[in-house]
């Protein structure tokens, strides 16, 4: 399960496909961030018939809710990805609304996730689009979750899906078709625990960006 995790690359060490088309300001107001939260804004590429990197909410907003700001609706942060085709909330964004969200390492209790060659990697990912009466939108997205494997068995029953760089476009473009979807679960089952390590980890305050 990932509740938190960290994006610390420096601007000009991102992927470069997340700096291909991407919101004014952003390279003059990116700042590291040590600890990201539930809630938080984050980073994402999304595909709508183009790759684009935008901001959206992290926390899954339900398209139909009345008031998206009302503490009481549920927000999920991670989704199962074995039952994420069949969930209301989740099915339609895993057909037409997957994501990225890049990340240098996540956290599962006092414990830092990451690369050993401290590369910044893909969070695999769903969203949504709320949209109010007067047209207003909010997206916000989710982090999809799988079996740990045996780096992560320890710590956690559940480690988030990290999608292969090289996968990023058949990841995040609307497919056509339930076939399309299926070639991605190979994609969700798990990733080698080569070339990662678990350290101990003090969790500090989380760094903000300004959206604006």
């Amino acid at each position: 399960m990932c509740g938190r995790f960290e994006l610390k690359t420096k601007f000009d060490k991102l992927p470069k496909l997340l700096k291909k088309d991407f919101p004014s300001g952003l390279a003059s107001k990116y700042e590291n961030q040590n600890l990201i939260r539930p809630t938080d804004p984050v980073l994402v590429i999304k595909n709508e018939g183009k790759i684009k990197t935008t901001f959206m909410t992290w926390g899954l907003i339900s398209p139909w809710a009345k008031d998206p700001f009302n503490k009481k609706n549920i927000r999920p942060f991670n989704a199962r990805s074995e039952t994420v085709e069949e969930k209301k909330l989740f099915s339609k964004s895993w057909k037409h609304r997957r994501c990225l969200i890049p990340a240098s390492g996540f956290f599962e209790k006092k414990f830092r996730i990451r690369k050993e060659n401290y590369d910044t990697f893909w969070l695999g990912g769903i969203w949504s689009k709320w949209t109010s009466i007067d047209g207003a939108e909010i997206e916000s997205c989710c982090v999809l979750t799988t079996k740990p494997n045996d780096l992560i068995k320890p710590l956690h029953h559940r480690m988030p899906v990290v999608v292969p760089n090289g996968f990023e476009e058949q990841w995040t473009e609307q497919v056509k078709d339930s076939d399309e979807l299926k070639d991605l679960i190979s994609l969700m089952v798990g990733w080698s625990p080569s070339g990662w390590v678990v350290e101990e980890s003090n969790k500090k305050q989380t760094d903000q960006m300004s959206l604006f």
